[in-house]
């Protein structure tokens, strides 16, 4: 369906008013707004991700079953998880080594009594002593969990390093990586705050006196399991059978996305994707905790994860992600290029990265402004309207 003869309106369903001067214009609710409304298999948090919608949107409109399709920003995967529900196949990127681990294990998910039964051959009852340059975690958990939880940190270490880690281990890394602090008896720490940022342990101790709350006792198998069950609640063999198929030619890349060489040119059909907005989010003090857990140098992540202060700055990042995505790009094949509500909407970033995907050699079909209702995520952080959230996701459709 990548084809340059389809137009605008078929590929987006284009409605009256939405054309508005210049290049095409469409401004409303483009999917829903509530929350869960994806497959379960996208129920990982991190921050400042989008939802499953807007990827299957363009996946489901642009793309037929079997073409390649990509995001060089990738953060949780959800693009990469819903090209493969979708019968495509998967190609994602992220600087930040943490993006395959929690992308990869679900294009491939196992059963769930495979799960069960690794989960109950695995002993967590010793663990080795904290290294010298360990954090302070009993903030965060109760002495049992944490020496159940270094034990498991243990068994996955030895698993890569002797190169003996299967799509089990990676399933199992994943989501104890995805249960390590939160704010239900669901993860394994007291509660704190959301799990997409972890605090320091600092603040977690000033988190505890203020509740008044010692970190009570978490089971880490039996939740690994829990969750294991609700991302898998959705998926039927048929699905699950085909999406193994798919995992077998994916490709997961930890690179700058400016610079990706092993993507041969002209291979994507399509590109959705959201990169780093300016300055706004952290995304390697956010991940410490999970940093740690996976023996990632955060200092590393850190260094090579710029943020960039000004705009011009991140203007030129831009450009030079969006010149390699020209050259990964195939002939009538689209780039959808999130940018997000940005300072209240104040920086209209949809126009900056218009004018750069043009100077590149990309053709502009649409801008497309998605307005969504408050959401509960929102609800978290104690605003209580429209004024102070991110409210739309705003993004520039491109075609070679």
């Amino acid at each position: 369906m990548s084809d340059t003869r389809v137009t605008p309106t078929v590929l987006l369903g284009v409605e009256p008013g939405d054309h508005v001067g210049g290049p095409l214009r469409i401004e409303r609710g483009l999917w829903t707004a509530k929350q869960r409304q994806s497959c379960a298999l996208h129920e990982i948090a991190y921050r400042a991700c989008f939802k499953a919608e807007l990827p299957a949107f363009f996946i489901s409109r642009l793309t037929q079953p079997g073409e390649r399709v990509y995001d060089p920003f990738a953060g949780r995967g959800t693009t990469a998880v819903e090209a493969a529900l979708q019968g495509r196949r998967v190609v994602s990127n992220d600087i930040n080594p943490l993006s395959a681990i929690l992308a990869r294990p679900r294009i491939a998910p196992p059963s769930l009594a495979a799960i069960r039964q690794r989960l109950a051959s695995l002993s967590l009852r010793e663990a080795p002593p904290p290294a010298a340059d360990d954090p302070d975690l009993s903030p965060f958990y109760h002495p049992e969990t944490e020496r159940e939880l270094r034990a498991l940190r243990e068994y996955l270490r030895q698993r890569a390093e002797a190169q003996e880690e299967d799509d089990l281990d990676r399933w199992i890394r994943m989501v104890a990586t995805n249960r390590l602090t939160g704010h239900s008896a669901g993860f394994f720490s007291a509660y704190t705050l959301p799990p997409n940022q972890a605090v320091t342990p600092e603040r977690q101790r000033l988190i505890n006196q203020r509740l008044g709350q010692t970190p009570p006792y978490r089971d880490v198998k039996a939740l690994i399991l829990r969750k294991s069950q609700q991302l898998l609640r959705d998926l039927d063999e048929d699905t699950l059978a085909r999406m193994r198929r798919l995992a077998e030619d994916a490709i997961f890349l930890t690179a700058p996305a400016q610079c990706t060489p092993s993507i041969s040119s002209e291979s994507i059909a399509l590109t959705v994707t959201s990169p780093p907005f300016l300055d706004v989010v952290d995304y390697a003090r956010d991940n410490w905790l999970r940093c740690w857990f996976n023996h990632i140098n955060v200092r590393q992540v850190a260094s090579q994860m710029s943020t960039h202060a000004s705009l011009d700055a991140w203007a030129e990042a831009m450009r030079a992600a969006l010149r390699e995505l020209h050259r990964v790009t195939r002939p009538g094949g689209f780039v959808a290029f999130e940018v997000g509500e940005v300072r209240g909407g104040q920086l209209c970033l949809e126009e900056v990265v218009r004018q750069l995907g043009e100077a590149v050699g990309f053709e502009v079909v649409a801008i497309l402004i998605n307005r969504q209702r408050f959401t509960k995520t929102s609800h978290i952080w104690g605003i209580a309207n429209s004024r102070l959230g991110t409210n739309t996701n705003r993004i520039v459709l491109f075609r070679k």
